[in-house]
């Protein structure tokens, strides 16, 4: 890893438009602080509506992307980062708008044969009868391209599908039902190339939902999770797989079921994890015995892959 004063002027990228705007911040303002402790030069950039604009008039060596959400990690900041020859954290354009897309992802890992629930694509009000045939109840129907759990939730009956479709298509993009799966809830962080320490998420809500993960103090977070070493070993394996599939690289997290039958079922990737205090990479991290600053300072590093 480059020595510090190597790194140059950081960009610490925050903000955005998205739904996340505020976990972004708030993730932002840790990794700010984070990079001002190690003696990084580092500047806070509050993304608005164009990343242009804010960065217009500035000289900055790299940048550290902390947007969330659509235009942070779909592959629009991406690209203006590589036309204005920025080097940043994370994945490139392409594997950041296939990850943004839930739908697009399922179908890459479908192509190469691995495991993810069964889905089904909710355009109109007829889809919810033909979607109660496919899938049976219950459901969880998600807006294809919103993280944070933004617009989610779990359908019983064909009613509740319905209502849950018209929640979820108020975020402007595809929206599907997924199969429910029942059985435990794991997420593995990826920091170059190698898999972080596998988390075990526990929640007395129905699902891990946006106040689960940011909000509540009942959440819990077991790590070790509770598996055999050969259970985390190939838990692992398959989030390095699933990211390579799509072509992500950098830093990313993983989320993964392992249901009743003991079969793993993949459910999304985030490209820009969160960094908040109730972030789950900083939490693996720690347990791998590394500081959030040191976590930090490895995350900036992955800017510098293409030099």
């Amino acid at each position: 890893m480059k020595q510090v004063e190597n790194f140059g002027r950081v960009a610490v990228l925050m903000g955005g438009y998205a739904a996340e705007r505020d976990i972004s911040l708030k993730s932002g303002m840790a990794v700010y602080d984070s990079l001002i402790r190690s003696g990084i030069n580092a500047i806070a950039v509050d993304v608005k509506k164009s990343v242009l604009d804010a960065l217009r008039g500035q000289d900055f060596d790299s940048a550290i992307n902390v947007l969330h959400g659509r235009g942070g990690e779909d592959g629009v900041v991406q690209a203006v980062l590589e036309t204005l020859n920025i080097p940043y954290t994370g994945s490139g354009v392409l594997a950041s708008a296939l990850s943004m897309d839930k739908l697009r992802t399922k179908l890459c890992w479908q192509g190469a044969k691995l495991p993810t629930p069964k889905w089904y694509v909710l355009q109109t009000e007829q889809d919810v009868e033909r979607c109660a045939q496919t899938l049976n109840f219950p459901v969880i129907v998600k807006p294809a391209e919103e993280g944070s759990s933004l617009g989610m939730s779990r359908a019983e009956n064909k009613q509740e599908l319905l209502l849950a479709w018209q929640e979820a298509a108020k975020y402007q993009c595809d929206v599907y039902a997924e199969a429910w799966v029942t059985g435990q809830e794991y997420t593995v962080g990826i920091l170059a190339g190698k898999a972080l320490p596998v988390i075990r998420l526990e929640t007395p809500h129905v699902f891990y939902d946006f106040d689960a993960k940011y909000r509540a103090n009942t959440t819990q977070y077991h790590c070790p999770a509770g598996l055999t070493v050969e259970q985390e070993s190939e838990l692992a394996a398959l989030a390095l797989r699933a990211c390579e599939i799509i072509g992500v690289s950098g830093w990313s997290r993983v989320d993964v079921f392992i249901d009743e039958q003991g079969h793993r079922q993949l459910i999304e990737v985030n490209t820009v994890p969160g960094m908040t205090d109730h972030s789950l990479v900083p939490m693996a991290a720690k347990h791998a015995g590394m500081s959030f600053d040191e976590l930090v300072l490895r995350i900036l590093a992955t800017s510098q892959r293409n030099d």
